[in-house]
């Protein structure tokens, strides 16, 4: 089962094998060996991680890895648009580091290693003793080995006229392993991305509005708020993360066709001088292929974050109510266990007004009662899937040992009391907390009022 899990992060590599092959074409030797070492190392290094440290801290390590190399992708494009677009810079001038061999190890080498590390992300705790490391690692190395070895061969297939720019190999190298991670909840960036383009956008309005007392001026008309409203829907969120997502993609795609062709004044004959342009124009589209590949492989992992395959635990709300007086009393053992690392939730209604919680126990064995609701989002309630809760309006992955916690998109947390095997909240408090909450996520102005 875990083997099949492997499959598309091994393609995913083996994709950024084959770029690698093609765009360090002097320097294959190089490129092999330091991605075998790469992804071994990262297979050992993260292994080693999880053994070490809670969970927590080694899906952030890889995942601020995958948020840098993203990053670099957006300097890396802009720069590229600029250096196509230059008319100083010598044609010779360009790409002379990027060919050399301690660039294509370094590449080679950190995309290996991540490969590897997002790999054993579905395995994390296979490892639990030194023999089991090591049969890991002899494993790891030995299919690495494996699977450069089928992609030299399938490199040689190729046609010369594939090329990679040195820009293009990076969009590649870069989406594919934004690809492998997004099946992964814990390391998938679109979602987070959304959600902070959603939330920056949210503030910004918010702040903007009180800041005139938009509110108090009479000009604004029900319509307008309409238009207002666009900007509180998760909607935005999404298309100012697509935005984000492909535009380094685009501006490498522009910086290719805008690449300069060579200088033919000294060339007497037309016809030389017109066969010359003519291979320089066919070697530029050729070189525009691996971009717009990666600009469909940033669609399937945007799609694939949007749409995962995880199926959640969200059980149906338990009505329930208090006792006279006033506080709601649950078992923690009977019909429904507690205590078995799932998320339980109730609906507790006084008069016409109810609120939404849920109990769980954190991977710490704490208890914890918190509203199906956050302070930011709209209370679309929470999913449990391995390791993490998800907040359904946002997408973003609340890792369970927050659980409980105040802050950002977490779940807000319920004062309650343990007596003897009980639960005990105070129905008051519960119905004040939730009021309070969703007046605050969900505050709608109808015609300037």
């Amino acid at each position: 089962m875990v083997a099949l899990k492997l499959i598309p992060h091994l393609l995913s590599w083996a994709g950024i094998l084959l770029v690698l092959l093609r765009g360090y074409s002097e320097r294959r030797s190089v490129v092999m060996k330091t991605s075998i070492t790469g992804f071994t190392g990262g297979v050992a290094g993260a292994i080693i991680l999880f053994r070490t440290f809670p969970e927590t801290i080694p899906f952030g390590s890889i995942k601020t890895a995958l948020a840098v190399s993203f990053f670099l992708l957006w300097v890396f494009s802009v720069a590229a648009v600029y250096s196509s677009t230059a008319r100083r810079v010598p044609i010779s001038r360009r790409g002379r580091f990027v060919n050399t061999s301690l660039c294509a190890g370094a590449v080679a080498f950190l995309a290996g290693m991540v490969a590897g590390a997002i790999c054993t992300c579905r395995f994390p705790a296979t490892a639990s003793n030194t023999l089991t490391f090591i049969v890991l690692v002899l494993a790891a190395g030995a299919l690495a080995y494996a699977l450069v070895f089928c992609v030299r061969i399938i490199e040689r297939l190729l046609p010369p006229s594939f090329t990679v720019s040195p820009s293009g190999m990076l969009i590649a190298v870069v989406a594919f392993l934004l690809f492998s991670s997004s099946s992964i909840l814990r390391l998938d960036l679109f979602s987070p991305l959304s959600m902070k383009v959603m939330k920056g956008i949210h503030d910004f309005v918010h702040q903007f509005m009180e800041s005139i007392l938009i509110p108090d001026h009479l000009f604004v008309r029900s319509v307008v708020w309409k238009y207002i409203g666009i900007l509180f829907s998760k909607g935005v969120g999404f298309w100012g993360g697509m935005v984000i997502w492909f535009t380094p993609a685009f501006l490498i795609v522009l910086a290719v066709n805008f690449e300069r062709l060579p200088s033919v004044a000294h060339i007497r004959q037309g016809a030389q001088r017109r066969k010359l342009l003519a291979a320089a124009i066919k070697a530029r589209r050729h070189r525009l292929v691996i971009p717009l590949l990666s600009v469909v492989i940033l669609a399937a992992a945007a799609y694939q974050s949007s749409f995962p395959s995880t199926e959640y635990w969200d059980p149906k709300p338990i009505p329930i109510s208090a006792n006279q007086s006033g506080e709601i009393i649950i078992p923690k053992k009977g019909e429904v266990n507690l205590e078995d690392g799932k998320l339980h939730k109730y609906l507790f209604k006084q008069g016409d007004r109810e609120a939404r919680f849920f109990i769980m126990v954190t991977p710490e064995g704490q208890l914890t009662v918190d509203l199906d609701a956050c302070a930011i989002c709209k209370p679309d309630g929470y999913g449990q899937a391995e390791g993490s809760v998800i907040c359904y309006y946002c997408k973003t992955l609340i890792p369970l040992e927050t659980v409980g916690k105040p802050g950002g998109c977490n779940p807000v947390p319920v004062v309650f009391s343990v007596k003897g095997d009980n639960v005990a909240i105070n129905g008051m408090t519960l119905i004040n907390t939730w009021g309070s909450t969703v007046q605050a996520t969900t505050r709608v102005k109808e015609g300037g009022k």
